[in-house]
């Protein structure tokens, strides 16, 4: 029997490399709590993605929880149902209500179109989200944004260490977040960050993070607790080193992906976008009238000891737990319903050989 592909693999340092980054650790016994692990990599971060402030959070969730917290929305969100079920819980789980926008059918992400019709008296805010590394409409997002005064907060989870125009994804909006979980293009094992502007907000989010507290007797805020460690971020200054020729491999799987699959009758795969730097983070494919449908395909891999994803699927607005609640109907954004019933993300991720992408086409084509 053939060994098992996973949809992706962690990258990881040598473990001599982590060792030696946390010796100090070990020395100092400061586990937690902003530590010198925890600032450094903050310091790397705003280097890396040219962002003027970043805070770290234990993951992406609690950023974007912290985010909506930090400005302070209370109101509808707009937002796309084409995403991970993180996105529309942290809008649910703040008080706020969210407005799905329909999806654009080739990069995936929000349909900038169509967002101004779905702006009332109540909208207090924009949650966009980059999909598989491919960039939002950034400019005319930010227009409408700033036209109607609406904050702008980018889920830009799949987009760390991707470029538009040679700005970062950082660099949009009022707020980034990312997402540094084990199965990212960059990890520190669990974790995340929120990239924006200004030092006045980066306290709010400190605070907010550590229970509110802003002083040894002074709570400013009903905060929770979402503090990177010490080991975590000891993991992303592993990483951070490594990025760079993990985002090259990754792109040779990609181009490898293209050349077999590219041209193939019902079979649709991403356009590379004019201006960006991507960062490979998956690799979604569309099956439109193929002889095999998506979930034959997913069946036909598994049979093979491959495992892709149909990612994402189910869109958020039909969830479950949110059935019958106002504004939760797949048919109001048929795109993203569409894409979603024929989405699958084939195994990426740095190290995988060109053989074993030959292995997984052979089954999709045969």
């Amino acid at each position: 029997m053939s060994d098992i592909i996973n949809v992706t693999r962690s990258s990881i340092p040598d473990f001599e490399e982590y060792c030696d980054e946390i010796r100090s650790i070990w020395e100092s016994r400061w586990l937690t709590n902003m530590g010198e692990k925890h600032q450094q990599l903050e310091s790397e971060l705003k280097k890396y993605l040219g962002s003027e402030e970043v805070a770290l959070l234990t993951n992406g969730h609690l950023a974007l929880e912290t985010a909506i917290e930090a400005f302070e929305l209370k109101g509808e969100i707009i937002t796309t149902p084409f995403t991970f079920a993180s996105t529309t819980h942290a809008i649910v789980r703040c008080g706020c209500t969210p407005v799905f926008c329909d999806i654009d059918p080739v990069t995936y992400t929000m349909d900038a179109s169509k967002i101004e019709a779905l702006i009332t008296e109540k909208t207090v805010a924009i949650m966009p989200v980059h999909v598989y590394g491919n960039f939002c409409n950034v400019y005319e997002i930010e227009r409408i944004a700033k036209k109607h005064n609406l904050k702008l907060i980018y889920d830009a989870a799949h987009a760390f260490g991707a470029k538009k125009d040679g700005l970062s994804s950082a660099c949009f909006g009022d707020a980034a977040m990312f997402s540094f979980h084990a199965t990212k293009v960059f990890n520190t094992i669990e974790g995340g960050a929120l990239c924006f502007k200004g030092s006045e907000l980066k306290t709010r989010v400190n605070d907010l993070k550590n229970f509110g507290i802003h002083g040894p007797e002074e709570v400013m805020y009903v905060g929770g607790n979402a503090k990177m460690n010490e080991f975590c971020a000891a993991m992303g200054l592993c990483n951070l080193r490594h990025l760079d020729q993990w985002i090259e491999e990754r792109k040779a799987v990609v181009e490898h992906y293209r050349q077999r699959l590219g041209g193939v009758e019902g079979i649709v795969l991403c356009p590379e976008q004019p201006g960006v730097d991507s960062n490979y983070a998956y690799f979604p494919v569309l099956f439109d009238g193929y002889k095999y449908d998506r979930n034959q395909v997913f069946d036909r891999l598994g049979e093979n000891n491959i495992i892709a994803r149909k990612y994402f699927y189910p869109i958020t607005n039909s969830f479950d737990c949110y059935k019958g609640r106002p504004g939760f109907d797949p048919d109001m954004t048929p795109v993203a319903k569409f894409v979603g019933e024929r989405i699958l993300c084939l195994p990426l991720y740095a190290g995988l050989s060109l053989e074993d992408v030959d292995r997984i086409c052979d089954v999709i084509l045969g």
